[in-house]
């Protein structure tokens, strides 16, 4: 491991456009691919983060492919595909729970505007649960193997998917930053919210309405306790608000 007395800067990515995010569904941790778009996503992520002159060492992603293959092509366009990967169960994105594959608007109609955004943005109320013995649940994914049973999700709040996160961010995340390496962090909207939100100490209520856009590197500048001293997006200003704009409106009937 190189040596080095300054912080590594921190890269955060979420995964591209996938192919449920076309067709409005829940998806959590079901494991879509990406869509078309979405790896021109991936790809342009890539393209931006070489433009910006940033050098990854090592990445952590998710287990779902969606995640994956957006890193496949971040790293192919940087030509860093040597550098060290790690995935993680504790990235994968907020469980939906029973929300999983019903269409965000229809559900909207059936539930009521505030009771789905409570579900999918509140800081601590989840989704209805699976059941037991739902073959969805994470407990029959041989993914999810070498994983404790009990830490499985059946359903998830915003607070509960942080509570995975941390621990992989200060045994994982943090000690590489502080070695000075530069890492590179592919997940999802809420696994990725969640780190927004203890890096920058985002409000609960505040925390319901950030909105990350699909495939948009976003690049933390940190001190030595690993406090934000500074963040920003790569990439064109009025695209980046458009695909927050579009991660909002998620919910309203097409």
């Amino acid at each position: 491991m190189p040596a080095s007395s300054s912080v590594g800067k921190l890269v955060l990515v979420r995964h591209g456009q996938s192919v449920w995010n076309v067709d409005n569904l829940f998806t959590g941790w079901t494991d879509v691919d990406l869509s078309p778009k979405g790896r021109e996503e991936a790809a342009n992520a890539g393209r931006e983060i070489l433009r910006a002159g940033l050098t990854m060492d090592l990445a952590y992603t998710s287990m779902l492919k969606r995640a994956i293959r957006t890193l496949w092509y971040i790293l192919d366009e940087t030509d860093r595909m040597w550098i060290p990967v790690e995935r993680s169960w504790r990235l994968n994105e907020r469980h939906y729970g029973a929300l999983q594959g019903l269409d965000k608007a229809q559900t909207v109609e059936k539930h009521g505007e505030a009771q789905v955004k409570i579900w999918r943005r509140s800081y601590d109320v989840p989704p209805p649960p699976l059941a037991a013995d739902d073959p969805r649940h994470p407990r029959f994914d041989l993914r999810y193997a070498d994983v404790d049973p009990a830490l499985l999700p059946a359903t998830e709040s915003l607070k509960d998917t942080l509570a995975r996160v941390l621990p992989f961010w200060e045994t994982r995340i943090a000690p590489q930053l502080q070695s000075g390496r530069n890492v590179l962090v592919v997940a999802h909207g809420n696994s990725l919210r969640a780190m927004v939100k203890m890096l920058d100490n985002v409000a609960e209520r505040d925390i319901v309405e950030l909105n990350i856009p699909t495939g948009v590197p976003l690049v933390y500048e940190l001190d030595s306790a690993l406090k934000p001293t500074g963040s920003r997006y790569l990439g064109d200003a009025a695209a980046i608000e458009a695909a927050a704009l579009a991660v909002k409106r998620q919910t309203e009937r097409r």
